[in-house]
């Protein structure tokens, strides 16, 4: 079955599992180096990661593991990451890839209800997996992978995990277990609205497509560097950079995470011609000091989302072209604003990708005129290419489509060329730091408090333009508790990133007729009056990963 759109027709749908990618890179372009590591400035060719996935993978199948295993990674950015997710999708395996900041009660959810029977974790955070273990019947391996060279010198198992470095006994011949292209890859766990995170299942397919997808609608070409700095756990840099890359026969430098002091010398580094910004990135690089430098790399075009409202400065001052997107980790990246879209239009999200339709529909799923604000609605014509649904969630994945559309839950509207502009959520969810959070789950733990009686979990604006977790609450008759005793508990049991920067105590929350929380009320006040909430960073308190 060849693929009937337009970008894809060169591939075959049956043939698109990420061990026959690799094999047919292998063997066209095998010298070529696929990833440079820039933590150690180790290189690997095309060749090289093939025959080391293949060790991998005949390791883990001797290890019980194969095809529709659920193998969890909790990794921080490294080359062995990248590569274990080549090496379990060559042999069909699930991966489940762990938010790094993820702890106690909300890690044991994710691995209990993704079925996960072996993970995968950095030893520097062995000791989370450890406190939940004994809760996850299903877990019966747990392999320890040292962050550093100096942690694999000094590593002693006392027999509670499996040592990396076993993987490497396996043989280099391809993997007998093999992957079709409809088999789950990856579950991937997206922020949940008005409950717990849920768990969308991407196939071999679908994987691949969506970067094959990104390197054709903006024109990613072989000859392109791509810097990685946004975590692999995450959908922009995985599907959105890494498979992109190996779809387009690319190269990628990869480093550990994010740092403004030391961006632009890894781009130069790395010899990088593009890259891509999340939220608060291009803010944090746009406030340092100007430099010489500034012009001083390879770079042709950085795609960025949101778009900020000094992009052409940016672009100016940095001689860097943007291009912008707008997607769901549930479903895909349905647009692009590339370079060939019209200077007037940036700012926003673009137009519909080839394979994708986008509608601005009103609250009872009627078309909304160009020009004014809806709900977006999106679906793709391409098979294989968008998520599977959500796992073990069966009324939630028919939920996802009404009267043939994916909605979003977020608000936009379209111009008269077909142009998507993004105008802000409707989901009570929020966006920080590249990070969606759940504003349900930051209630659920707060409100495991013995002290609190209510709790309500909303988004606040900050100086950089991006969410702020504040939280209003309520305590029980005769309780105490303090915001900076409220913030340690918070620290204790969620990941950092989704620990409140704001703390508002209140004598009761505001409510409609059906006693639902008017969070709206909340903002606004909030947004008028930021006085009226204690902020943690005035109060000097640094919440640490």
């Amino acid at each position: 079955m060849a693929l009937s759109n337009s970008l894809f027709l060169d591939y075959d749908i049956r043939k698109l599992t990420i061990g026959e990618i690799l094999e047919k890179r292998a063997a066209e372009i095998g010298d070529k180096v696929y990833l440079t590591y820039l933590e150690t400035g180790r290189q690997y060719t095309y060749a090289e990661i093939n025959s080391i996935t293949n060790r991998w993978a005949n390791s883990l199948i001797s290890m019980g593991i194969g095809r529709g295993t659920h193998v969890a990674v909790m990794m921080d950015n490294c080359a062995e990451q990248l590569l274990l997710y080549f090496a379990l999708g060559k042999i069909g395996a699930v991966t489940v890839p762990i938010n790094t900041a993820s702890r106690g009660d909300l890690l044991k959810y994710y691995l209990e209800l993704a079925d996960v029977e072996a993970v995968f974790v950095d030893l520097t955070l062995l000791d989370r997996i450890t406190e939940v273990r004994a809760e996850l019947p299903k877990l019966t391996r747990v392999i320890g992978t040292p962050t550093t060279a100096a942690d694999a010198e000094a590593e002693k198992p006392d027999g509670s995990y499996i040592r990396f470095c076993a993987l490497d006994d396996g043989a280099d011949a391809p993997p007998t277990e093999r992957a079709v292209y409809s088999d789950p890859a990856f579950i991937a766990f997206t922020s949940g609205t008005t409950g717990p995170s849920k768990a969308v299942i991407f196939g071999q397919a679908a994987m691949l497509l969506t970067g094959l997808n990104y390197a054709r609608s903006y024109g990613y070409a072989n000859t392109d560097v791509y810097y990685i700095c946004l975590p692999l756990f995450h959908a922009s840099a995985l599907r959105g950079a890494a498979y992109l890359s190996l779809m387009s026969e690319g190269s990628i430098a990869l480093t550990r995470r994010f740092s403004v002091s030391r961006f632009w010398s890894d781009v130069r580094k790395a010899g990088a011609t593009t890259f891509n910004l999340l939220g608060s990135m291009a803010n944090f690089i746009w406030s340092t000091p100007p430099s010489p430098e500034d012009k001083n790399h390879n770079v042709r075009f950085c795609r960025v989302a949101p778009v900020p409202k000094f992009a052409r400065e940016f672009e100016e001052r940095f001689n860097v072209r943007f291009v912008s997107t707008y997607g769901l980790t549930d479903v895909g990246a349905p647009v692009s604003y590339t370079l060939n879209d019209p200077r007037e239009k940036l700012g926003s999200c673009g137009r519909a990708r080839d394979g994708w339709e986008i509608m601005i529909v009103d609250s009872e799923d009627f078309e909304v005129p160009r020009g004014e604000v809806g709900e977006i609605v999106i679906r793709c014509n391409v098979p294989w290419h968008t998520s599977s649904g959500y796992y073990k969630m069966p009324l939630q994945t028919l939920a996802m489509i009404r009267n043939g559309w994916y909605h979003t839950g977020d608000l936009g509207y379209m111009d008269e060329d077909g142009y998507l502009y993004f105008k802000d959520r409707a989901k009570d969810s929020i966006r920080r730091r590249g990070e969606n959070i759940s504003a349900w789950e930051v209630e659920q733990t707060i409100q495991n408090h013995p002290a609190v009686q209510e709790v309500a979990a909303y988004a606040v604006k900050s100086e950089l333009s991006e969410d702020e977790v504040a939280v209003s609450i309520v305590l029980r008759t005769d309780q105490q508790l303090s915001e900076v005793a409220l913030i340690e508990y918070c620290a204790s049991k969620m990941a950092y990133f989704m620990v409140p920067r704001f703390v508002q105590y209140v004598n009761e929350l505001p409510v409609n007729a059906s006693q639902k929380v008017l969070k709206v009320k909340l903002r606004e006040a909030a947004q008028e009056n930021p006085e009226l909430l204690w902020d943690r960073e005035k109060a000097g308190i640094e919440v640490r990963r």
